[in-house]
């Protein structure tokens, strides 16, 4: 099969193909907001910490960053067709695992087979897409389609689990999200084709197992510090564990044959500055995102349905914008669009920190939107950039690394933001509950179950006449972690903002090859520039003329 054949693919088989795509990263995605929005209802039911709590998202991320450029090889070398239901089955078993569970340890492990899922589909419906669509600049439009997808499991998750908790208890969440991988996997046998990246590709298990621990011991790490110190022995044991891994990683990849992630990527600026917007920005915003779901619950005292519609409003808006902005991206440079909608996000994050306990319904709203257009002009912008900015043969292994980066992000944002919330929070509360009228007595007994069991057990004590004046006091607390974590979550975006203002540089156009021809030869590009009307032959010098999509 050449290139050609590809590109003339029957359309009901590429349309098959984008179908079973969107499906798949629908499926990834749904826990996120469906379990994002449950935290008080879940912390409320089973009498967790603010530290068991951000376990419940980070159990999901953990194994999804550590195991996706694994899952990206393998599907890769072994078809993408297995990889892909492989996450469909996974994420099925999460879901029924957390169904059933009786305590967070179980929740945890349910969680943890879905971020295998998600780790599994992530890489390879991506991979499907660049198969399928081998011209960059109609994949730039499937790539769209692929990011509106992505919100709207995000819209649909908070949506669904708002729903789902106003008639029944917590762990009928999961009962969605389980439906749809079994009918998806049930639709894919019988529809997906199987493909497979060019070349002899190998799996990489020294990198693999580096890449796992030092993910692991650092998401580790990060969390236990900020639940109790980061001078205790075991926090500092996983952060050396952490360092020491990610270093052996790099010796690794550098001396491998058939690398997990082959760091010569990263000549490509442009490549390297979409890994860093991914990652710095996924860390402040999924850790804000925990933060509200609490905010939701624990200060405007919300249902979980109210708390879903006001999160929607974060997701609405890219997915209203995911397909325009993909076409949009032929018209106007990355270096303006993603650098542009990061600036935005980050105006949305610094106007939040004006909310309080009485902040009406459309005050929240049109920040929270505003968030969500800033959103929309990042995210397909930025992975259509980590695609294109590498050789055809490397697409797949470039959407893992994004993928991974991201998620490595979003791992850490809970465990960070998380740990901020509650140390500002506990550290702020004496002095509230004081200037409520409460005794010190009071206040200190108040203050020392809320530094030993969470922010939340505070609202479930009988404190008798003093219940409302603590619980607003509780309030007041709360909110100084929160704007504290929302300045910190500004920052993170302008920084992103920032790098790829530097590192995305203006395109240079290629020639286009003559009719007849495969992709024209080009000499090597400077670092970082990148052309997205490009043929994926013309990118980066990559050398893979006479080369087709499946090495054949």
């Amino acid at each position: 099969m050449n290139v050609t054949t590809t590109a003339n693919a029957p359309q009901e088989r590429r349309a098959t193909t984008l179908v079973m795509a969107c499906l798949g990263v629908f499926v990834a995605y749904l826990p996120v907001t469906a379990v994002a929005v449950s935290l008080p209802a879940i912390q409320r039911a089973l009498e967790t910490t603010t530290s068991q709590l951000s376990w419940v998202q980070d159990a999901f991320v953990l194994p999804m960053a550590a195991l996706i450029l694994t899952a990206g090889v393998f599907g890769d070398v072994h078809g993408r067709r297995r990889v892909y239901l492989a996450g469909l089955a996974l994420s099925a078993v999460g879901a029924l695992t957390a169904l059933c569970a009786q305590s967070i340890q179980v929740v945890w492990v349910g969680q943890a087979f879905a971020g295998l899922g998600a780790a599994a589909l992530l890489p390879t419906t991506l991979a499907m897409i660049s198969h399928a669509v081998p011209d960059h600049r109609e994949r730039g439009k499937f790539i769209g389609i692929w990011a509106t997808f992505l919100m709207a499991s995000l819209a649909t998750g908070s949506l669904l689990a708002g729903t789902v908790l106003e008639h029944f208890a917590w762990r009928w969440i999961y009962l969605g999200p389980g439906v749809v991988a079994v009918v998806g996997m049930a639709v894919s046998v019988k529809l997906l084709t199987d493909s497979r990246a060019p070349g002899s590709r190998r799996l990489d298990w020294g990198g693999q197992f580096t890449a796992a621990l030092a993910i692991t011991a650092l998401v580790y790490g990060i969390i236990e510090g900020g639940a109790g110190s980061f001078t205790d022995a075991k926090v500092m044991l996983a952060l050396f564990v952490a360092a020491v891994s990610a270093v052996a990683f790099v010796l690794v990849e550098r001396r491998s044959d058939s690398p997990m992630l082959d760091l010569t990527l990263f000549r490509s600026q442009a490549f390297t500055a979409t890994t860093l917007i991914a990652m710095i920005t996924f860390l402040g915003l999924i850790g804000f995102f925990f933060a509200l779901s609490l905010y939701f619950g624990l200060v405007q005292n919300l249902s979980t349905l109210q708390g879903a519609f006001r999160l929607a409003a974060i997701s609405g808006v890219p997915l209203v914008l995911g397909a325009p902005v993909g076409q949009l991206m032929h018209r106007v440079s990355p270096r303006l669009l993603i650098p542009g909608g990061l600036l935005v996000t980050t105006g949305a994050l610094l106007s939040l920190t004006g909310i309080d306990a009485d902040t009406s319904y459309l005050s929240l709203t049109w920040r929270l939107a505003l968030l969500g257009f800033g959103l929309a002009f990042v995210i397909t912008p930025m992975t259509a950039t980590a695609v294109s900015s590498v050789p055809f043969h490397q697409a797949g292994m470039a959407a893992a690394a994004n993928n991974a980066f991201r998620q490595v992000g979003g791992a850490l944002g809970p465990a960070v933001l998380g740990a901020i919330l509650s140390t500002k929070a506990v550290h702020a509360l004496p002095g509230h509950l004081t200037d409520a009228g409460l005794t010190r007595a009071a206040a200190d007994g108040i203050a020392s179950a809320a530094d030993t069991n969470g922010l939340g057990a505070v609202a479930g004590m009988n404190l008798g006449a003093e219940q409302g004046p603590a619980l607003a006091a509780l309030s007041e607390s709360f909110l100084d972690g929160l704007r504290l974590c929302l300045v910190i979550a500004a920052v993170l975006t302008l920084l992103a903002a920032a790098v790829g203002a530097v590192l995305l540089r203006a395109p240079k156009h290629a020639a286009s090859p003559k009719a007849g021809q495969g992709p024209v030869a080009h000499g090597p590009q400077a670092a970082g520039d990148f052309d997205p009307t490009a043929p994926e032959g013309a990118q980066r010098g990559s050398g893979t003329v006479g080369r087709t999509p499946t090495g054949r």
